[in-house]
C-alpha cells in the first residue's frame, strides 16, 4: 500500500474531491472513485466521499493498493519513439490511434503498443491506462510524454496540474484568425450530445487557449495554438466557439461541402487538421528542461503545400 498526501491550495477551494484528486494524483476519475468506494481516501481523519468538497488547507490522504497488472494485450504496433530513458518516453502519436482502450477500442491503441515496446510502465494510470499522463484525441497527431514508473507519473501529473508544461499545436482554421487572440471560455460536457464538449455549459471547467502565430492562406488560417489547460477537445471547441472551427473537424463544424477552388485541397482531409507540434516539460528526476518538436505529418503537409501553391498560382495536386 502506497500512501500519498495532498494539501489543498486556495485555487482548488470548492472542487469536488474526485475531480481534485483526478487532477493532482494523475489517476482517472473512475479510478479515484473506486479508491474512495473501497475506503482508501481520507480528508484529514474522516472517511471521504466522492462528492465531498475540498477546502483550502485540508490534507487529503490516498492509500493506493499495489497496481494490478495491465489488462490490455501487448501488440507489435508501429510506435515512433522520439526520446526514451529509464523514467519516461516521448512518442509521436499518429492520427487515427486511440490513446488507451475504451468502449469500442479494446485493441490497436497507444497503450497496446506501449505494452509491447516498454516492459515496466507506470501502473498509477490504472489497468487500462498504464503510464498515460495526458491524452490526444484519436484524430490528432503529435507528441505525448509517457511515464515509466509511478514517481515520474506523479511528478509529470503535478506539472500538468500546475500548468508548468508548455503544449503548442498547429491547426488549420476556417476564416481569418489573428495572432494574439486569447480564448477564455469554460468547457464541459454537451448536455444534449454527450460524446461532445461545449463552451459555457452549466457545469464547466475553466479553459484558456492562445493563438501565438497565424498565417492567412486565402479563406483559412494556419495557426500556432498554446493551451494553458488541457480540457477534452479544448482547441476544437474553442476555435468553433469563436466561429473559426478546425478544418476537417466533423464534430465541431469544420467540414464544408462546398469550398472555393483555391481551397479544395482541404476536401482530402480525413481528420481534423490538428497536430501537437511542441512539448516542453522538466524531467521528473533531475528537473532539466526537456523540449521536443514534431513536424507536420505527410497528410497535413501535403494539404498545406497545395493550399499555398494555389494561392501563389502554382496549382493543386
Amino acid at each position: 500500500m502506497t500512501r500519498h498526501e495532498f494539501t489543498v491550495g486556495h485555487a482548488d477551494e470548492g472542487t469536488r474531491l474526485d475531480l481534485y484528486l483526478a487532477m493532482v494524483a494523475g489517476q482517472s476519475r473512475s479510478q479515484i472513485q473506486r479508491l474512495i468506494r473501497e475506503g482508501h481516501v481520507r480528508i484529514g481523519e474522516r472517511q471521504a466521499r466522492a462528492n465531498s468538497v475540498v477546502r483550502a488547507g485540508e490534507v487529503v490522504v490516498v492509500e493506493v493498493p499495489p497496481p494490478r497488472p495491465a489488462t490490455p494485450e501487448a501488440e507489435p504496433l508501429p510506435l515512433e519513439v522520439v526520446y526514451e530513458d529509464r523514467d519516461l518516453l516521448v512518442v509521436d502519436k499518429p492520427a487515427g490511434m486511440v490513446v488507451h482502450p475504451g468502449a469500442g477500442h479494446a485493441q490497436g491503441t497507444l497503450v497496446n503498443a506501449l505494452l509491447y515496446h516498454v516492459e515496466d510502465l507506470s501502473g498509477i494510470g490504472g489497468e487500462q491506462r498504464p503510464g498515460i499522463v495526458h491524452r490526444l484525441d484519436r484524430g490528432t497527431s503529435g507528441l505525448l510524454v509517457v511515464a515509466k514508473h509511478d514517481a515520474a507519473h506523479r511528478e509529470l501529473s503535478r506539472q500538468f496540474h500546475d500548468r508548468e508544461i508548455e503544449k503548442q499545436y498547429t491547426a488549420l482554421a476556417w476564416g481569418v484568425v489573428h495572432a494574439g487572440r486569447r480564448i477564455d471560455l469554460p468547457i464541459g460536457r454537451d448536455p444534449v450530445h454527450r460524446q461532445k464538449m461545449s463552451a459555457r455549459p452549466r457545469r464547466a471547467r475553466s479553459a484558456v487557449t492562445r493563438v501565438v502565430s497565424a498565417e492567412q492562406i486565402g479563406g483559412v488560417s494556419l495557426v500556432g495554438i498554446a493551451i494553458a489547460t488541457g480540457r477534452t477537445h479544448q482547441i476544437r471547441v474553442h476555435l468553433s466557439a469563436i466561429g473559426h472551427p478546425v478544418v476537417g473537424d466533423h464534430d465541431y463544424g469544420g467540414v464544408r461541402r462546398h469550398v472555393p477552388a483555391p481551397l479544395r485541397a482541404v476536401l482530402r482531409l480525413e481528420r481534423p487538421f490538428l497536430h501537437a507540434a511542441r512539448l516542453v516539460f522538466h524531467h521528473p528526476a533531475d528537473r532539466r528542461k526537456m523540449e521536443f518538436v514534431s513536424q507536420l505529418p505527410g497528410d497535413l503537409q501535403e494539404v498545406l503545400d497545395d493550399l499555398r501553391g494555389a494561392q501563389s498560382g502554382v496549382g493543386l495536386r
